[in-house]
């Protein structure tokens, strides 16, 4: 018998923790960070304490204590006790994740699964959760590809050993050259390499049960959709999508082959049900250029980090425009990262106009040591920015705003093609974001306004995509697959399709975080 437990994306946006169990297969759909949840107890200068382990997020129920799956090297001394009286308490075991997506909504607390436990995804996935990790400070809520074991000392867990991989399982390739197993072996730390069997590839099954994956557009590299076959029918999953990327035809695929298999659940996102379908990438790429044209002084991109659809349209706006496309170490990496991955990515080596800005640091990690030296003749630094602004496109974030201080533009224009404001912590950096921009004069494109609610401006409108369907494209969507089970997931309004779907025979069941759904 068929049984559904959604653990988290219960009337919440990510935090996607979608339990599935049949005969005796049972995996996850995702195991992602829940922002959102996460924001009600701690903030940007206050975290889960590392050296408590698991005892933080179990406490705030950002994790469900389900033992048996969790990290029990982060578990320290009577923690299960502790938490046995909980409704949400038991003891399992897993075959695995069906990981969508890189983003760290769907992916984040993969960090606090046994290291044992395989993830499965694509390859591009795979790649860039691991670039992103690399490249990052490190955080025990974001061991998503390798972790630090913990050990109990003075009653503090602390560091015990070397870093150890998580086994992943590309679903999309049948073999990995050797320079991407190279870099899928490579340690942080570059003292050591990874395990050489932290990876297969091509699976067919997770357990016992056939499984399916499908490209879908979203505004991350590598995202996919599942559908997997129970003794119930078909399950299927969307993962975060949308239609009105350049991938959108991979997004359409889906549904068609949705269609052939007639699933009895599908389990949809709902994060922009109330919302028209906005500006396609199409459109984002044109307002941006004729911004970019009529610029005067330096040119500064702000767009989500990982977006490399985004990050190649403006580097094709700066070529239009005459001007240098420059990047931070960290794009330059992913990018590198995401060429082993896949083909279709360019190399940097294949953007012969491209600069690699190097920021002031008293120390650099490996990774960003070993990109200056295989582009020393790509480096620009601060003075040479201020020099030639008028002809350079920069492509920065909120994190890069203190290079602002080295560069000290003149002029300039800042263009934000990012995601709006969805909680208070978004604000605050919004409004830190507002103050650098106008304590360096810059001209404000795009950007969010406190005075108007976070709204960004109805003349500002356009310069961003955003990665997720809207409610009419959704509905779509869904009546075209007409599942005979609908289990909205990713949403903060799930009646949203009980009041737009009356008119068909499908079944809503609306998940109760914890509740677990039985399915003939």
């Amino acid at each position: 018998m068929l049984a559904i437990t959604c653990y988290g994306g219960v009337n919440e946006i990510g935090g996607n923790k979608i339990f599935l169990e049949d005969g005796d297969t049972r995996f996850f759909f995702d195991f992602g960070s829940p922002f959102k949840k996460r924001a009600r107890f701690f903030g940007e200068f206050f975290s889960p304490r590392p050296g408590a382990g698991l005892l933080d997020l179990l406490e705030t129920g950002l994790l469900p204590p389900l033992k048996g799956i969790l990290r029990e090297d982060l578990a320290g001394k009577d923690l299960w006790a502790r938490f046995a009286s909980s409704e949400q308490h038991r003891e399992m075991s897993i075959d695995g994740v069906l990981l969508t997506h890189a983003h760290m909504d769907h992916s984040g607390y993969v960090s606090f699964l046994r290291d044992d436990i395989p993830v499965y995804s694509t390859v591009m996935t795979a790649f860039v959760s691991k670039a992103m990790q690399d490249s990052a400070p490190p955080n025990f809520e974001k061991e998503v590809c390798y972790s630090l074991p913990k050990g109990i000392k003075k009653g503090y867990l602390r560091s015990a050993g070397t870093y150890k991989p998580r086994p992943f399982a590309f679903v999309d390739v049948p073999a990995l050259s050797e320079e991407a197993q190279d870099f899928w072996y490579s340690s942080p730390v570059r003292k050591k390499p990874l395990s050489s069997e932290a990876y297969r590839c091509a699976p067919e099954k997770i357990g016992a049960l056939k499984f399916r994956f499908f490209p879908v557009d979203h505004s991350i590299p590598g995202a996919a959709a599942y559908a997997v076959e129970t003794s119930a029918g078909w399950v299927a999953y969307t993962g975060d999508l949308r239609f009105h990327g350049r991938a959108s035809y991979q997004t359409e695929a889906f549904v068609q082959e949705m269609q052939k298999l007639r699933p009895r659940i599908l389990l949809c996102e709902g994060t922009r049900l109330k919302e028209e379908r906005g500006p396609s990438e199409r459109d984002v790429f044109e307002h941006c250029l004729e911004a970019v044209r009529k610029a005067q002084g330096l040119v500064i991109a702000d767009f989500g980090a990982r977006n490399v659809e985004r990050l190649v349209a403006f580097y094709n706006i700066a070529r239009e425009t005459g001007r240098t496309f420059v990047i931070m170490g960290k794009d330059a990496y992913l990018l590198d990262v995401m060429h082993l991955a896949s083909e279709r990515v360019p190399s940097i080596d294949q953007f012969p106009d491209i600069l690699i800005y190097k920021d002031f640091k008293s120390k650099i990690s490996s990774w960003e040591a070993e990109i200056h030296r295989h582009y020393s003749g790509k480096i620009i630094t601060a003075p040479q920015v201020r020099e030639d602004a008028g002809r350079i496109l920069l492509c920065f974030s909120f994190a890069d705003m203190l290079d602002l201080v080295d560069i000290r533009p003149s002029e300039g224009t800042y263009i934000y093609s990012s995601s709006e404001v969805f909680d208070e912590e978004g604000a605050t950096d919004m409004r830190r974001l507002s103050n650098w921009i106008a304590h360096f004069g810059l001209r404000p494109l795009g950007l969010p306004r406190e005075a108007k609610g976070w709204e960004i401006p109805p003349a500002e409108r356009g310069f961003h995509s955003s990665g997720h369907a809207c409610g009419p494209d959704l509905l779509d969507l869904i009546r075209r697959i007409n599942p005979q089970t609908l289990i909205p997931i990713h949403t903060e309004d799930p009646g949203y399709f009980i009041q737009h779907l009356r008119d068909t025979d499908i079944e809503i069941r609306l998940p109760i975080e914890g509740k677990t759904m039985v399915f003939a």
